[in-house]
């Protein structure tokens, strides 16, 4: 009876899989395999040559594809008879709004970033549809299942935010400045100087250009009796400006992106240059050539100088001539280290030309020595086996079989003789303020900073709405859409230059403003407390956003465990009642009760440290990773509230569209 309950409950599931990368290869083969019969695929992403090593769906022949359609062509192939409906598009889009979420049985998530895995959290949730998270780097792994109402959702718990990379990023679609740092350091540079065996992905051609006699060689292979200089020039167009070319012809890859700009030294530089020191002996008459400059042979001083364009040329032909010209003995086996000068000139230097290339501001030699990761290398059996458990969580999900939910931890070492950890899903958070609507606080300076700035870093970075609207009170102070007329548009845009208490509803410390995203049906209050000063190194947005829970309004029962920081009520604080606010720092546990770490027993390998790693936001793809160290300290601080009148409702009925909700709030009906 229980194999046709299961049978049933599979057979007549429609799936939504988000992501077909890494682990979405292998998730979907298990589903197929497993009996599904109905599964759409969203991802947005074009298959790159880096992804063939483990991404197993995938053909050299499918590169500049998108991975939602050839995953699907490759499934079918072996189960012909289901249905696989790809969408080629951004999960953010318009088109996957809760309406679409609400038609499947559960959403399986394999994404590759923190900002897309709280959208899909919140449209699930409006949707009230299971969701099966996941991820992996590099041996660890997690799968979680978050249900509304019986488990915690995927905000419940403040994710530690490692800086992760996916490989692709870096060599094809960079869109930050440290995107281009690694692509210099760990794949150009390497190329250069390092192991000349090393496979990079720098040397990538289409199929028109390997016919190419031209390009058909090694151009990282110095030819005979070659100037340096040509060599350096030569290097210089391949990778700035003829690898460009190529990635400009995939059309596909630029649709929603900005194109980039191909850069050739006969554009930047003139043909000969004219180095202020140019006797390169000189410089390697040192016993420490590892202090040896290229800054110094032109005349660059200042470490904290951002150059220009052609400044970053001109040091990265001249650190390369140095090279070659005093190291060439280290040359085949150099790796780049930040005490090196000479290594970080040239990687400051090929990391700005990049920018410059697809539109990143350009950094100092001294930000960008500051800038460091290392490569988190994918591997596919984790993939596999992270995949598999979303499966088996999936299917308990559509039985119902909520006593034997498990969030699942995959160790890179073995604790108690065990590579996967389960572990009882916890209870929704009473102080989340995704699930359960907990209000947040924010210190900020009121007279000094600006709409924009609570914007962008508090609503957008820190909240992670994609289409925000701000009240105070009945008075809308920002909102963004496509239904929104010039006047209006002029008039928000004014706002955002405003400081805070200049706003036309002034926005000062006692203010509560409410803050709503229609299409992720997300809304949050904010209390604002007005503060003068912040820590400019330890607070270096200038504003500090806090969750608060309520204190106990009786004698505390010392036989009653309140948990850490749990809030004894969900309910607001009566006029003049004092509560305590927790600052959220990144990493930092505000839910009730904590995380239980699995027991280790002597002998054993702690995997602490590991466990708390594991909220990756990795979809299975290698990866570049900065872990930064992160305060888990929780300051209390005292603040007195008092209640204010509940604020103008936005209209939620079934049947309103998200333009005519927003025509509700701005007539104020």
């Amino acid at each position: 009876m229980d194999s046709l309950h299961h049978s049933s409950a599979v057979k007549g599931a429609k799936v939504l899989m988000v992501g077909a990368g890494g682990i979405g290869c292998e998730l979907l083969k298990t589903l197929a395999l497993s009996g599904f019969q109905d599964i759409h695929i969203i991802d947005m992403d074009t298959i790159e040559v880096s992804n063939l090593n483990r991404q197993f769906l995938f053909r050299q022949s499918h590169v500049g594809q998108s991975k939602a359609k050839v995953a699907r062509d490759a499934v079918l192939r072996f189960r012909p008879y289901i249905s696989i409906t790809p969408h080629h598009a951004n999960v953010k889009d318009s088109d996957f709004n809760v309406d679409f979420f609400k038609q499947f049985s559960v959403v399986l998530n394999g994404l590759d970033n923190l900002d897309a895995r709280r959208h899909v959290n919140r449209l699930c949730l409006a949707a009230e549809v299971p969701l099966v998270e996941s991820g992996t780097t590099g041996f660890l792994g997690q799968v979680t299942v978050h249900v509304k109402g019986k488990t915690e959702c995927y905000e419940c718990q403040p994710k530690p935010a490692p800086k992760t990379y996916p490989v692709c990023t870096i060599t094809s679609t960079p869109s930050k400045f440290v995107h281009c740092i690694v692509w210099a350091k760990d794949l150009l540079f390497a190329k250069l100087f390092g192991d000349k065996n090393q496979e990079n992905d720098l040397n990538v051609r289409s199929s028109d250009a390997s016919k190419s006699s031209e390009h058909g060689e090694d151009v990282f292979e110095r030819r005979n009796n070659e100037d340096i200089e040509q060599y350096g020039r030569r290097i210089y167009d391949h990778v700035f400006g003829y690898n460009i070319e190529i990635a400009l012809s995939n059309k596909e890859t630029w649709k929603n992106r900005n194109r980039p700009k191909p850069l050739f030294s006969r554009d930047v530089l003139p043909e000969q240059l004219n180095y202020q020191n140019g006797n390169v002996d000189k410089k390697c008459a040192t016993d420490d050539l590892s202090s040896v400059s290229a800054m110094a042979s032109l005349g660059l001083k200042n470490p904290q100088d951002i150059w220009s364009l052609t400044e970053n040329s001109r040091v990265f032909l001249e650190s390369l001539k140095v090279f070659f010209a005093c190291r060439e003995k280290e040359i085949g086996n150099l790796s780049f280290d930040k005490d090196d000068q000479l290594a970080v000139e040239f990687v400051t230097a090929a990391a700005n030309i990049r920018a410059a290339s697809f539109g990143i501001p350009l950094h100092s030699l001294f930000e960008a020595k500051g800038i460091a990761g290392n490569i988190v290398h994918a591997v596919a059996t984790t993939n596999a086996v992270v995949a598999g458990l979303i499966v088996i969580e999936a299917i308990k999900v559509l039985k119902k079989d909520i006593d034997n939910y498990r969030m699942t931890y995959c160790l890179e070492h073995p604790s108690k003789k065990m590579l996967l950890m389960p572990v009882e899903p916890f209870e929704p958070n009473k102080s989340c303020c995704v699930c359960s609507e907990s209000p947040l606080a924010l210190e900020i300076n009121t007279h000094r900073s600006k709409l924009r700035d609570f914007v962008e870093k508090i609503v957008k970075a820190k909240l992670g709405m994609n289409s925000p609207l701000i009240m105070h009170g009945s008075n809308l102070l920002y909102e963004v859409g496509d239904d929104l007329e010039d006047d209006m548009i002029a008039n928000y845009t004014a706002n955002l230059e405003k400081v805070l208490s200049e706003l036309p509803s002034s926005v000062i410390g006692g203010t509560m403003l409410t803050v709503e995203d229609l299409q992720q049906e997300f809304t949050c209050n904010i209390y604002i407390k007005h503060r003068e000063e912040f820590d400019e190194e330890k607070e270096p947005d200038g504003m500090v956003l806090s969750g608060w829970t309520q204190s106990p309004l009786e004698k505390k029962d010392d036989n009653k465990s309140v948990g850490n920081g749990g809030s004894t009520s969900t309910s607001m604080p009566s006029e003049g009642q004092s509560v305590e606010l927790d600052e959220i720092s990144e990493g930092t546990e505000i839910c009730s009760k904590k995380r239980k770490q699995p027991e280790v027993s002597a002998g054993e390998t702690n995997n602490k440290n590991e466990v708390e790693r594991l909220d990756v936001v990795d979809d299975g793809e290698e990866e570049i990773v900065i872990l930064d160290g992160w305060d888990t300290s929780n300051k209390k601080k005292k603040l007195q509230l008092f209640r204010r009148e509940p604020m103008l409702k936005a209209i939620v009925s079934a049947g309103f569209s998200i333009s005519e909700r927003k025509e509700g709030l701005r007539k104020g009906r």
